[in-house]
Protein backbone atom coordinates (compact mmCIF):
# COMPACT_ATOMS: atom_id res chain seq x y z
CA UNK A 1 0.00 0.00 0.00
CA UNK A 2 1.26 3.46 -0.82
CA UNK A 3 -0.29 6.77 0.11
CA UNK A 4 0.49 10.42 0.52
CA UNK A 5 1.37 10.97 4.15
CA UNK A 6 1.07 14.21 6.05
CA UNK A 7 4.42 16.01 6.46
CA UNK A 8 6.57 14.36 9.15
CA UNK A 9 3.90 11.70 9.84
CA UNK A 10 6.47 8.92 9.67
CA UNK A 11 8.87 10.85 11.91
CA UNK A 12 6.18 11.43 14.51
CA UNK A 13 5.17 7.77 14.43
CA UNK A 14 8.75 6.58 14.80
CA UNK A 15 9.21 9.12 17.59
CA UNK A 16 6.74 7.31 19.84
CA UNK A 17 8.03 3.85 18.91
CA UNK A 18 11.75 4.48 19.37
CA UNK A 19 11.59 5.11 23.15
CA UNK A 20 9.79 1.81 23.71
CA UNK A 21 12.95 0.04 22.56
CA UNK A 22 15.06 2.37 24.69
CA UNK A 23 13.24 1.50 27.92
CA UNK A 24 15.55 -1.51 27.94
CA UNK A 25 18.69 0.52 28.62
CA UNK A 26 17.29 2.25 31.71
CA UNK A 27 15.60 -0.79 33.17
CA UNK A 28 16.64 -2.45 36.44
CA UNK A 29 15.46 -5.65 34.79
CA UNK A 30 18.43 -5.43 32.42
CA UNK A 31 20.84 -5.30 35.35
CA UNK A 32 19.16 -8.34 36.90
CA UNK A 33 19.00 -10.46 33.74
CA UNK A 34 22.50 -9.60 32.56
CA UNK A 35 23.90 -9.87 36.05
CA UNK A 36 22.66 -13.46 36.08
CA UNK A 37 24.77 -14.06 32.97
CA UNK A 38 27.87 -12.81 34.77
CA UNK A 39 27.98 -9.18 33.66
CA UNK A 40 29.10 -6.68 36.29
CA UNK A 41 29.76 -3.53 34.23
CA UNK A 42 26.81 -1.35 33.17
CA UNK A 43 28.43 -0.25 29.91
CA UNK A 44 29.22 -3.84 28.96
CA UNK A 45 25.60 -4.86 29.55
CA UNK A 46 24.17 -2.13 27.35
CA UNK A 47 26.72 -2.58 24.58
CA UNK A 48 26.10 -6.31 24.52
CA UNK A 49 22.32 -5.86 24.51
CA UNK A 50 22.29 -3.67 21.45
CA UNK A 51 25.09 -5.32 19.48
CA UNK A 52 24.15 -8.98 20.08
CA UNK A 53 22.07 -9.24 16.87
CA UNK A 54 25.31 -8.59 14.95
CA UNK A 55 26.99 -11.64 16.48
CA UNK A 56 30.25 -11.79 18.42
CA UNK A 57 31.56 -8.55 16.94
CA UNK A 58 34.45 -6.40 18.07
CA UNK A 59 34.88 -2.72 18.77
CA UNK A 60 35.43 -1.72 15.15
CA UNK A 61 32.11 -3.07 13.93
CA UNK A 62 30.22 -1.48 16.80
CA UNK A 63 31.99 1.86 16.35
CA UNK A 64 30.85 1.84 12.72
CA UNK A 65 27.26 0.83 13.40
CA UNK A 66 26.65 2.84 16.60
CA UNK A 67 28.54 5.87 15.17
CA UNK A 68 28.67 8.13 18.23
CA UNK A 69 30.51 5.92 20.74
CA UNK A 70 34.17 6.40 21.62
CA UNK A 71 36.19 3.51 20.22
CA UNK A 72 38.27 3.45 23.41
CA UNK A 73 35.15 2.65 25.45
CA UNK A 74 34.08 -0.02 22.98
CA UNK A 75 37.51 -1.64 22.93
CA UNK A 76 37.43 -2.02 26.72
CA UNK A 77 34.41 -4.28 26.43
CA UNK A 78 34.35 -5.76 22.94
CA UNK A 79 34.87 -8.51 21.98
CA UNK A 80 35.53 -9.49 25.63
CA UNK A 81 31.82 -9.42 26.51
CA UNK A 82 31.28 -12.54 24.40
CA UNK A 83 33.52 -14.47 26.78
CA UNK A 84 30.98 -13.70 29.51
CA UNK A 85 27.96 -14.74 27.44
CA UNK A 86 27.34 -15.69 23.84
CA UNK A 87 25.26 -13.44 21.57
CA UNK A 88 22.49 -16.05 21.67
CA UNK A 89 22.42 -16.00 25.47
CA UNK A 90 22.43 -12.20 25.44
CA UNK A 91 19.53 -12.10 22.98
CA UNK A 92 17.51 -14.39 25.22
CA UNK A 93 18.28 -12.19 28.22
CA UNK A 94 17.40 -9.09 26.20
CA UNK A 95 13.97 -10.46 25.37
CA UNK A 96 13.37 -11.48 29.00
CA UNK A 97 14.32 -7.95 29.98
CA UNK A 98 11.89 -6.44 27.47
CA UNK A 99 9.14 -8.71 28.79
CA UNK A 100 9.71 -7.82 32.44
CA UNK A 101 10.19 -4.13 31.67
CA UNK A 102 7.01 -3.71 29.64
CA UNK A 103 4.95 -5.67 32.14
CA UNK A 104 6.25 -3.50 34.97
CA UNK A 105 5.85 -0.17 33.15
CA UNK A 106 2.59 -0.79 31.32
CA UNK A 107 0.80 -3.23 33.61
CA UNK A 108 -0.67 -6.61 32.83
CA UNK A 109 -3.98 -5.20 31.63
CA UNK A 110 -2.30 -3.06 28.97
CA UNK A 111 0.14 -5.80 27.95
CA UNK A 112 -2.74 -8.19 27.26
CA UNK A 113 -5.10 -5.59 25.74
CA UNK A 114 -6.55 -5.62 22.21
CA UNK A 115 -4.86 -2.26 21.66
CA UNK A 116 -1.44 -3.79 22.29
CA UNK A 117 -2.16 -6.55 19.82
CA UNK A 118 -3.34 -3.98 17.28
CA UNK A 119 -0.23 -1.86 17.77
CA UNK A 120 1.97 -4.91 17.23
CA UNK A 121 0.22 -5.82 13.99
CA UNK A 122 0.50 -2.27 12.65
CA UNK A 123 4.16 -1.87 13.61
CA UNK A 124 5.09 -5.21 12.06
CA UNK A 125 3.20 -4.29 8.91
CA UNK A 126 5.19 -1.06 8.64
CA UNK A 127 8.42 -3.00 9.13
CA UNK A 128 7.59 -5.19 6.13
CA UNK A 129 8.78 -2.36 3.88
CA UNK A 130 12.12 -1.81 5.61
CA UNK A 131 15.19 -2.68 3.53
CA UNK A 132 18.45 -4.33 4.57
CA UNK A 133 20.98 -2.77 2.19
CA UNK A 134 23.39 -0.39 3.96
CA UNK A 135 21.42 -0.81 7.19
CA UNK A 136 23.47 -3.20 9.36
CA UNK A 137 21.68 -2.80 12.69
CA UNK A 138 18.25 -3.07 11.12
CA UNK A 139 19.32 -6.05 9.00
CA UNK A 140 20.76 -7.90 11.98
CA UNK A 141 17.59 -7.40 14.02
CA UNK A 142 15.41 -8.32 11.04
CA UNK A 143 17.02 -11.77 11.00
CA UNK A 144 15.69 -12.46 14.51
CA UNK A 145 12.38 -14.29 14.95
CA UNK A 146 9.29 -12.25 15.76
CA UNK A 147 8.17 -13.01 19.33
CA UNK A 148 4.73 -14.54 19.68
CA UNK A 149 3.40 -12.43 22.55
CA UNK A 150 1.95 -9.13 21.27
CA UNK A 151 3.85 -6.83 23.65
CA UNK A 152 7.14 -8.46 22.67
CA UNK A 153 6.21 -8.41 18.99
CA UNK A 154 5.51 -4.68 19.42
CA UNK A 155 8.90 -4.17 21.11
CA UNK A 156 10.60 -6.14 18.32
CA UNK A 157 8.85 -4.10 15.61
CA UNK A 158 9.72 -0.86 17.41
CA UNK A 159 13.34 -2.04 17.43
CA UNK A 160 13.26 -2.74 13.69
CA UNK A 161 11.79 0.66 12.89
CA UNK A 162 14.19 2.42 15.26
CA UNK A 163 17.28 0.82 13.77
CA UNK A 164 16.05 1.28 10.20
CA UNK A 165 15.70 5.01 10.74
CA UNK A 166 18.92 5.12 12.73
CA UNK A 167 20.96 3.47 10.00
CA UNK A 168 19.63 6.00 7.52
CA UNK A 169 20.37 8.84 9.91
CA UNK A 170 24.04 7.86 9.95
CA UNK A 171 24.18 8.40 6.19
CA UNK A 172 22.68 11.85 6.75
CA UNK A 173 25.28 12.67 9.42
CA UNK A 174 28.09 11.64 7.10
CA UNK A 175 26.68 13.76 4.29
CA UNK A 176 26.57 16.75 6.65
CA UNK A 177 30.19 16.22 7.68
CA UNK A 178 29.41 15.76 11.38
CA UNK A 179 31.76 13.51 13.29
CA UNK A 180 30.41 11.47 16.24
CA UNK A 181 30.89 14.11 18.93
CA UNK A 182 29.77 16.98 16.68
CA UNK A 183 26.60 15.03 15.97
CA UNK A 184 25.97 14.63 19.70
CA UNK A 185 26.75 18.26 20.58
CA UNK A 186 24.56 19.67 17.82
CA UNK A 187 21.70 17.32 18.73
CA UNK A 188 21.89 18.29 22.39
CA UNK A 189 21.83 21.95 21.34
CA UNK A 190 18.38 21.40 19.80
CA UNK A 191 17.04 20.70 23.28
CA UNK A 192 15.83 17.28 22.13
CA UNK A 193 19.00 15.26 22.64
CA UNK A 194 20.47 13.68 25.74
CA UNK A 195 21.92 16.03 28.33
CA UNK A 196 25.74 16.21 28.22
CA UNK A 197 26.28 14.26 31.42
CA UNK A 198 24.28 11.36 30.03
CA UNK A 199 26.11 11.49 26.71
CA UNK A 200 29.52 11.60 28.33
CA UNK A 201 28.61 8.85 30.78
CA UNK A 202 27.25 6.44 28.19
CA UNK A 203 29.24 7.17 25.02
CA UNK A 204 32.70 7.25 26.54
CA UNK A 205 33.72 10.78 25.54
CA UNK A 206 35.50 13.21 27.83
CA UNK A 207 34.48 16.80 28.59
CA UNK A 208 37.50 17.95 26.55
CA UNK A 209 36.13 16.03 23.54
CA UNK A 210 32.75 17.74 23.98
CA UNK A 211 34.28 21.20 24.22
CA UNK A 212 36.56 20.62 21.23
CA UNK A 213 33.58 19.50 19.13
CA UNK A 214 31.69 22.62 20.20
CA UNK A 215 34.60 24.77 19.06
CA UNK A 216 34.66 23.08 15.67
CA UNK A 217 30.92 23.69 15.31
CA UNK A 218 31.41 27.36 16.20
CA UNK A 219 34.10 27.64 13.54
CA UNK A 220 31.61 26.27 11.01
CA UNK A 221 28.94 28.73 12.12
CA UNK A 222 26.69 25.96 13.45
CA UNK A 223 26.96 26.75 17.16
CA UNK A 224 26.87 30.18 18.80
CA UNK A 225 29.15 31.26 21.62
CA UNK A 226 26.38 30.63 24.16
CA UNK A 227 26.02 27.02 23.01
CA UNK A 228 22.78 27.58 21.11
CA UNK A 229 22.41 26.63 17.47
CA UNK A 230 22.81 29.47 15.00
CA UNK A 231 20.35 29.92 12.14
CA UNK A 232 22.69 27.81 10.03
CA UNK A 233 22.80 25.21 12.77
CA UNK A 234 19.02 25.05 13.05
CA UNK A 235 18.79 24.66 9.29
CA UNK A 236 21.46 21.94 9.30
CA UNK A 237 19.66 19.90 11.93
CA UNK A 238 16.35 20.35 10.13
CA UNK A 239 17.91 19.25 6.86
CA UNK A 240 19.37 16.19 8.60
CA UNK A 241 15.95 15.12 9.83
CA UNK A 242 14.34 15.81 6.46
CA UNK A 243 16.91 13.63 4.71
CA UNK A 244 16.44 10.94 7.34
CA UNK A 245 12.68 11.12 6.72
CA UNK A 246 13.21 10.55 3.01
CA UNK A 247 15.51 7.59 3.64
CA UNK A 248 12.99 6.16 6.12
CA UNK A 249 9.77 6.82 4.21
CA UNK A 250 9.07 3.30 2.92
CA UNK A 251 7.68 1.69 6.11
CA UNK A 252 5.15 4.45 6.68
CA UNK A 253 4.14 4.75 3.05
CA UNK A 254 3.57 0.99 3.11
CA UNK A 255 1.42 1.22 6.23
CA UNK A 256 -0.64 4.07 4.79
CA UNK A 257 -1.93 7.30 6.27
CA UNK A 258 -4.70 5.76 8.35
CA UNK A 259 -2.41 3.03 9.69
CA UNK A 260 0.33 5.51 10.57
CA UNK A 261 -2.16 7.75 12.36
CA UNK A 262 -3.55 4.82 14.35
CA UNK A 263 -0.11 3.41 15.21
CA UNK A 264 1.01 6.86 16.34
CA UNK A 265 -2.08 7.20 18.52
CA UNK A 266 -1.60 3.80 20.13
CA UNK A 267 2.15 4.27 20.47
CA UNK A 268 1.76 7.65 22.12
CA UNK A 269 -0.57 6.22 24.76
CA UNK A 270 1.83 3.38 25.50
CA UNK A 271 4.79 5.74 25.72
CA UNK A 272 2.97 8.12 28.04
CA UNK A 273 2.11 5.21 30.31
CA UNK A 274 5.69 3.93 30.30
CA UNK A 275 7.18 7.36 30.92
CA UNK A 276 4.70 8.01 33.71
CA UNK A 277 5.82 4.79 35.36
CA UNK A 278 9.42 6.02 35.46
CA UNK A 279 10.84 4.47 32.31
CA UNK A 280 13.39 7.26 31.85
CA UNK A 281 15.45 9.52 34.14
CA UNK A 282 13.88 12.94 34.63
CA UNK A 283 17.06 14.73 33.54
CA UNK A 284 17.79 12.58 30.48
CA UNK A 285 16.90 15.17 27.83
CA UNK A 286 18.09 18.77 27.69
CA UNK A 287 21.03 21.10 27.27
CA UNK A 288 22.10 21.14 30.91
Amino acid sequence: MTTTLAPKAGRHCQGVLNPIHSTLYFSPDLDREFGALGFTDTSAMRLAARSAPLGAVGAGTVAATFYNYNHELLARHLPAVWETASPAAVLDARLRTADATLRRLLGEETVSSPEMAEAAVLALRAAEACTRHARPLYAANADLPVPEEPHLAYWHAATLLREHRGDGHLAALLSAGLDPVEALVSHTATGKGMAPRWVLGSRGWRRADWEAAGERLRERGILAEDGELTESGVRLRADLEDLTDRLDAAPYEHLGAAGVARLTELGRKLLITAAGAGAFPADLIGRG
